[in-house]
């Protein structure tokens, strides 16, 4: 297949002095981003193609210039037109933390205490300038998995109620986040690299950062929909960050599992959506693990409303298979 290129690549690439370079197309995402890599000699640097109107690269550039600032490792913008969707950004390598730990699985916990570590000292500043995790937005997230995946499944299920059971579930946690830290909204193994060493990791896909709850990126890196994160380093990777936060632990643990069902219900609704909207199958294959996840949060007393509309609406059957089948 040819490469194709963003449009009035040449001259963007020319302003920014990297003429003349050779271009790498890299796997896409979820998202309708696309990346390059640019080469040139021993210099590399990458290229984000976020065209509007689909996508919108102020976003990340607010986001990665709050975290630089910040001292916070993000990738540093050499060169953007937002207009047209390009930004030329620092290269983290290849190193990225899920593929590491396939290739040096005895690497684990000292990755994972470094990732804890990176939030922990990110939840020490005070909150970046982005918008409220509130309300509105997390029962927007829950209701993808009545939008996308009921259907799909052929349910015909009681929306007002599960609206109100998440009401009643997220509303104690809520007085709770304020002021809020940064929420990264997908801190997880495919989007940490490491730099060199374990120790110094980079941030990636934080372009939709909101302020919320300290535990939400906690559940994204160890509640992981696409690599299993054996229970008893979660556990010490929990009480990691309870130790550096000083957190109370049983409010924590309660908004720890709520906050996991509300992502996990969200992540379930986004992969049936990429497969039936976007045509990207490969995202079903996960929910599997992700559902396993929702049911162990589904357990904790906390989130007993949400677990009941579970138990009136969603056929056993389906749940004891992981979610089911996604068959056209």
């Amino acid at each position: 297949m040819p490469l194709t290129l963003p449009n009035d690549l040449d001259a963007f690439l020319s302003e920014a002095g990297w003429s003349r370079c050779a271009i790498e197309p890299l796997a896409g995402d979820a998202s309708f981003r696309r990346y390059f890599r640019l080469r040139r000699g021993d210099a590399t640097a990458m290229l984000m193609d976020a065209p509007p109107p689909d996508e919108n690269p102020e976003p990340f550039l607010r986001a990665a210039r709050w975290l630089d600032a910040n001292g916070m490792r993000a990738p540093r913008i050499l060169a953007e037109d937002a207009a047209r969707g390009l930004v030329l950004l620092e290269d983290f390598g290849i190193a990225r933390m899920r593929d590491y730990l396939d290739q040096w699985p005895d690497d684990e916990r000292e990755v994972y205490c470094t990732a804890v570590d990176v939030l922990a000292d990110l939840h020490r500043l005070p909150p970046g300038p982005f918008p409220d995790y509130g309300m509105a937005e997390y029962q927007r997230e829950a209701k993808l998995f009545i939008d996308w995946y009921c259907p799909a499944q052929k349910l015909h299920v009681d929306g007002a109620a599960y609206a109100q059971a998440w009401e009643t579930v997220l509303t104690p946690m809520l007085a709770r986040q304020r002021p809020g830290v940064t929420v990264l909204r997908d801190y997880h193994a495919e989007n940490i690299m490491l730099l060199g060493a374990l120790h110094e990791q980079g941030l990636l896909d934080f372009q939709d950062a909101l302020v919320g709850h300290p535990a939400y990126d906690l559940v994204s890196l160890l509640q992981d929909a696409r690599r299993d994160v054996p229970a008893e380093l979660e556990a010490e990777m929990f009480d990691r960050y309870l130790e550096a936060s000083g957190k109370a632990p049983e409010d924590f643990l309660a908004d720890y599992a709520r906050l996991g069902a509300q992502r996990n219900v969200k992540i379930v609704g986004i992969f049936v959506r990429l497969w039936q909207r976007d045509g990207k199958p490969r995202y079903l294959d996960l929910i599997p693990r992700v559902w396993n996840l929702l049911e162990r949060d589904l357990a904790h007393p906390a989130l007993a409303p949400v677990a009941r509309w579970f138990d009136a609406n969603i056929p056993a059957g389906l749940r004891a298979a992981g979610g089911g089948s996604y068959a056209p």
